[in-house]
């Protein structure tokens, strides 16, 4: 390769990402390869090869917790989440008051004697 190759006329960029793979080489489970598609543990960043699921990191121990995957540069949700109903219930909630008040309402006002 002479000078005016690209790889050394960039010598130089992207010093921050190269540091960061060079990192990430030394990550627990990257020496030993893996398949086409790893994900990779949040808190060690150890390799976890896919196909049967996994409770805990093979590497550190710690539990895999919720839906996010990591992969190699990017995170996924894979699975939607069990129910909205947890994020929903109040507006639920204040709708059934709400409907409860009116017809508390409109009963009030046929049991008074009806509208003016």
């Amino acid at each position: 390769m002479g000078d005016h190759h690209w790889s050394r006329a960039r010598e130089g960029s992207n010093t921050e990402a190269l540091d960061y793979y060079r990192e990430r080489s030394k990550a627990p489970g990257v020496a030993e390869g893996g398949g086409p598609r790893n994900m990779y543990c949040m808190h060690c960043d150890g390799v976890i090869p896919l196909g049967r699921p996994v409770d805990a990191c093979p590497h550190c121990g710690r539990a895999l917790e919720g839906d996010a995957k990591r992969y190699f540069n990017w995170v996924e949700l894979d699975q939607p989440p069990r129910s909205d109903l947890r994020s929903l219930w109040p507006f639920l909630a204040a709708g059934l008051l709400a409907v409860a008040a009116i017809a508390w309402f409109v009963v009030w006002l046929f049991t008074r004697g009806g509208p003016a």
